[in-house]
């Protein structure tokens, strides 16, 4: 399931015209990145992790779609960086990887 949606956002980011390819490339890199932080919560709190990545998903598809919608986007970037809150002190990569990408997909057009 997580594996499956990671690699649906990798796909979503690659076909994605409304963003260039230099933040297509960097996009990709933080999800990979992503991938591995993910797949090590997941042996711990699965929920957990599949929260994340869908989160992900959900911030990632409403930065990348031609009509951008600011609250829906809002609301979805609340939603990632409030899914690793918790998880600061026992897994700090992980907040700082979706921290990046939070950023990243600031920059990509609102």
């Amino acid at each position: 399931m997580i594996q499956d949606t990671i690699s649906k956002i990798e796909e979503n980011i690659r076909d994605a015209k409304s963003i260039d390819e230099a933040k297509k490339t960097e996009l990709l890199g933080l999800v990979g990145s992503l991938k591995k932080e993910v797949m090590d919560l997941s042996s711990t709190n699965k929920e957990d992790a599949e929260t994340v990545a869908n989160f992900t998903k959900a911030s990632t598809h409403e930065a990348i779609k031609t009509e951008k919608n600011k609250s829906l986007f809002d609301l979805s970037l609340k939603g990632l960086s409030g899914s690793v809150a918790k998880f600061e002190v026992s897994h700090p990569d992980l907040v700082a990887t979706v921290n990046s990408i939070c950023v990243s997909l600031s920059n990509s057009g609102f």
